[in-house]
């Protein structure tokens, strides 16, 4: 194995916790390079929370004020019946934590962007090309790529998200994607003069529901999501005619809003459709190759915190990485520190989200007044809040003297 410097850095993955690693090791002195499969920047994505330590990570990075600048807009989140009439409605988070709607929201893409813009000119940036073969020894990582020559890194940390191909590579199946037991498919739609800043939710009999959220950029961001007890049958997954077939199937019927968002998914540039889970894996960390963000514990979208672990699962491994002269010393400090917070994460509502998503008339009928229950002030005080994330609070360490 070639000779390499002890402090380059290879990433695969340019979303959220990519881009933040970068930036910390950056600022460590580290020489890192990002490998994306996609051939540009995806700007694309749904709408993402930045809650408390994850929020405070963003203020260590001088950002928050970029994020605020760059939010949704969005006002906060309303149930809706089959009219389009508003059945409970609680209004986005004042705090750093709280809310399903977090004070700052913005899309995952713009953040992503805002982290690039950060890191450019100290991170090297491959678009179009993607790790095929990892072999380790105690001197580095020879990395195989499908496109550049083979290279060699002190180190190599996938960041790629829940279905990591890098993962695969070097922990096999050992890593588990537990089912949520929910299909959600996301696009972006045409802004209508109908429209508001509201998050809107419509749950419809058959475990669907329909989500209409507000983005800066004029357009509305759009989820179909319905209970499954399968996986996606191979044959749909990147078949983008399938997908559309089978959400005309599910959904034609659904009532509210379901034509308008089908119609605008069949001229849809962008289509994502999701099995939700959660990534549970017994190690972050093997040799010199570690995981970080999704591809490392992934809480599923519905945990509200997956931007926030991507953030603080960034920042805590860059800091254990200055802060130890062995990276294995590294390695099981980052786990150390994070696992507790990732445990919160990962531990949902029981019935979550399921519940949120019944499968019968008189369930939808149920979760409505459980709704306008908790919507009332005195519920709000005694419950804390229905929808304050399941993890809030780690003990940040403080990095600064290192950088």
């Amino acid at each position: 194995m070639a000779a390499t410097s002890d402090r380059r850095v290879l990433i695969c993955g340019a979303s959220i916790a990519g881009p933040a690693l970068a930036y910390w090791l950056n600022r460590y002195g580290y020489e890192t390079v990002i490998v994306e499969r996609a051939d540009a920047l995806r700007t694309g994505g749904q709408n993402v929370d930045v809650r408390g330590a994850g929020r405070e990570v963003v203020r260590r990075m001088d950002l928050e004020s970029d994020v605020r600048a760059a939010t949704t807009g969005e006002v906060g989140t309303r149930f809706v019946d089959g009219d389009g009439r508003t059945v409970a409605e609680f209004p986005a988070g004042r705090g750093d934590s709280d809310g399903a709607t977090a004070e700052l929201e913005i899309l995952r893409g713009d953040l992503a962007e805002l982290l690039v813009e950060r890191t450019t000119g100290r991170t090297e940036y491959r678009f179009g090309d993607r790790v095929t073969g990892l072999e380790q020894d105690a001197d580095g990582v020879t990395v195989r790529f499908e496109r550049a020559p083979e290279e060699t890194f002190a180190l190599v940390v996938a960041a790629d998200g829940i279905g990591s191909r890098t993962r695969g590579l070097v922990f096999g199946e050992e890593p588990r994607i537990r089912s949520l037991g929910l299909e959600t498919t996301y696009g972006t739609i045409p802004r209508t003069a109908e429209d508001d800043d509201w998050w809107r939710w419509y749950s419809a009999p058959g475990g669907r529901s329909i989500t209409l959220r507000p983005d800066p950029h004029g357009t509305i961001r759009a989820t179909l999501s319905v209970v499954t007890d399968r996986a996606r049958p191979r044959s749909e997954r990147g078949d983008v005619d399938a997908q559309r077939r089978r959400l005309r199937a599910v959904f034609a019927d659904a009532g509210w809003e379901a034509e308008r968002v089908l119609d605008a998914f069949d001229r849809a540039d962008e289509l994502y459709t999701d099995a939700i889970g959660q990534v549970r894996a017994p190690r972050w960390s093997s040799g010199r190759v570690a995981l970080v963000g999704d591809a490392a514990y992934c809480a599923s979208p519905v945990s509200g915190m997956g931007t926030s672990l991507a953030l603080v699962g960034a920042y805590v491994l860059a800091g254990e990485l200055a802060a130890h002269v062995d990276h294995r010393d590294a390695f099981g400090g980052y786990e150390r520190l994070m696992r507790p917070y990732v445990a919160q994460a990962q531990n949902l509502p029981p019935g979550t989200p399921r519940l949120a998503n019944p499968t019968s008339r008189v369930g939808v009928g149920a979760f409505r007044t459980a709704l306008r229950v908790a919507s009332t002030p005195l519920a709000k005080r005694l419950t804390g809040g229905l929808f304050t994330p399941p993890a809030d609070a780690i003990d940040l360490p403080d990095y600064a003297h290192l950088g």
